[in-house]
C-alpha cells in the first residue's frame, strides 16, 4: 500500500494523478495550509524532516517516506509500471526526452513561477500596510524585467515542443506529462494559455483521461485562489 501525504493545492496532485494511472493501491492523507501563511503545517515534518509535499509512503517496505516529486515519479513508475505504459523504453530517443522534460518541470519550469506566486503577495497581509505600495512597487519591477520575459520563454518552448507530437516525451502519453501538467495548470490558472493554443489542447487531453478525473475526485483541481 503507497500512502500519498497531499497537502491542498498543492503539486502532490500529480501524484494522486500518477497513482490513478497506475492502478495502485493506495490512500491519501489530507493536509491544509496553514490559513494565513498558506504553508504546510508541522504534522508534515513527522513524515519527512523538510514537512513538504508531495511525499509518499510505501508500507510495503517499512513505511519508507520518498519525496520530491520527479523522486517519486522514478519510484512509483520502477516498481509499479509493470506495462511499461508510462515511461518509453531505456535508452531509446523517446525516454531521453522523457527524462529531460520529468526533470525540466521542477528544474526550470517551477522556480520562476513560484516566484512570481511570492511577489505577488507583497502587496497584500501579512505584509504591513505601510510597506504594501513598495511590495507592489518591487513586485511590479522584477516581474517586467525578469519573471515575465522568462516565463514567456518558457511557454514558447513548450508550445513549440508539442508541435510534433501532443505530448511531451512523444506521440504517447507519459509520466512526464504528469510532471509537466502542474506548471502548465498554474499558467492557465492565470489566464495565461490564450496565445498557446497547443498548451491549452495539452490540458485538455490532460482532462479526458479518466485516472485524471478520479485524482481530481479524490483531491480537486488546482486554484491559484
Amino acid at each position: 500500500m503507497i500512502k500519498l501525504h497531499h497537502l491542498e493545492n498543492s503539486r502532490s496532485q500529480r501524484i494522486a494523478w500518477l497513482l490513478e494511472e497506475l492502478g495502485v493501491d493506495h490512500e491519501i492523507v489530507t493536509y491544509r495550509r496553514d490559513p494565513a501563511t498558506l504553508l504546510a503545517p508541522d504534522s508534515l515534518r513527522a513524515v519527512h524532516p523538510l514537512g513538504k509535499s508531495p511525499v509518499i509512503t510505501d508500507e510495503g517496505r517499512g513505511g519508507r517516506a520518498i519525496a520530491e516529486s520527479g523522486a517519486i515519479i522514478d519510484y512509483l513508475v520502477a516498481h509499479h509500471d509493470r506495462d511499461d505504459r508510462l515511461a518509453p523504453p531505456a535508452g531509446s530517443e523517446a525516454h531521453e526526452r522523457y527524462r529531460f522534460w520529468l526533470h525540466h518541470a521542477e528544474g526550470s519550469a517551477m522556480p520562476p513561477l513560484v516566484m512570481r506566486l511570492v511577489f505577488s503577495r507583497l502587496g497584500r497581509p501579512p505584509v504591513p500596510a505601510l510597506a504594501r505600495p513598495l511590495g507592489r512597487l518591487f513586485a511590479r519591477g522584477v516581474e517586467q524585467q525578469y519573471l515575465g520575459p522568462e516565463v514567456r520563454q518558457l511557454m514558447d518552448y513548450w508550445e513549440a515542443a508539442l508541435e510534433a507530437s501532443p505530448w511531451f516525451a512523444g506521440e504517447s502519453f507519459s509520466a512526464a506529462d504528469i510532471q509537466m501538467s502542474f506548471p502548465v495548470l498554474a499558467l492557465e490558472a492565470g489566464g495565461r494559455l490564450v496565445e498557446h493554443p497547443r498548451l491549452a489542447a495539452f490540458l485538455g487531453a490532460c482532462r479526458e483521461r479518466e485516472a485524471y478525473r478520479r485524482a481530481v475526485d479524490r483531491v480537486g483541481e488546482f486554484s491559484l485562489g
